[in-house]
């Protein structure tokens, strides 16, 4: 096993946070490779967002033992350095992608959220499903591309 840091721009204006490495990232050492992956491209290509202007990592740098979701010790191992990373990147977004990066995903999906990244700086959150469970169940593709517009829209109307 692999530990898999984060990708991409270093001051990234959004910053996407996954559950956990798979087995192709675990192998090549990078988050979203495989076929959650490509879905994510097509994702953030969809919105005009791309991938390597993002930062992108998981709250889990490793795979946990048989693909398990991890546990909740696992998570509280972890949270530091994410937080960390979150502080070194500074974005303006936050993307989280499942139930592991935001808990109770199913009743604050779609709606925004702020994190305190410092005294200076927050962030917009938004929760979204994982592309993953997207590659299980298609039907929830369209309330992910309602998630997609609602941080596009946001994104443009900062960017005015």
């Amino acid at each position: 096993a692999s530990t898999v840091f984060g990708d991409g721009a270093p001051k990234a204006k959004l910053l996407l946070i996954g559950e956990a490495p798979g087995a192709d990232e675990d192998r090549i050492g990078r988050p979203f490779v495989g076929r959650c992956g490509k879905l994510l491209d097509k994702m953030l290509a969809a919105i005009h967002v791309n991938r390597p202007d993002c930062y992108i990592t998981n709250v889990l740098p490793w795979r946990p033992p048989g693909n398990r979701t991890p546990t909740d010790e696992e998570i509280a191992v972890c949270l530091p350095f994410l937080k960390r990373q979150i502080e070194l990147i500074e974005p303006d977004y936050l993307l989280l992608l499942g139930g592991i990066a935001l808990n109770s995903i199913s009743r604050t999906r779609g709606k925004w959220l702020e994190y305190q990244i410092n005294e200076k700086k927050k962030a917009h959150v938004l929760a979204t499903y994982h592309p993953s469970y997207l590659l299980r169940s298609s039907s929830q593709k369209s309330k992910v591309w309602v998630d997609l517009l609602r941080l596009k829209k946001k994104m443009d109307e900062e960017t005015v």
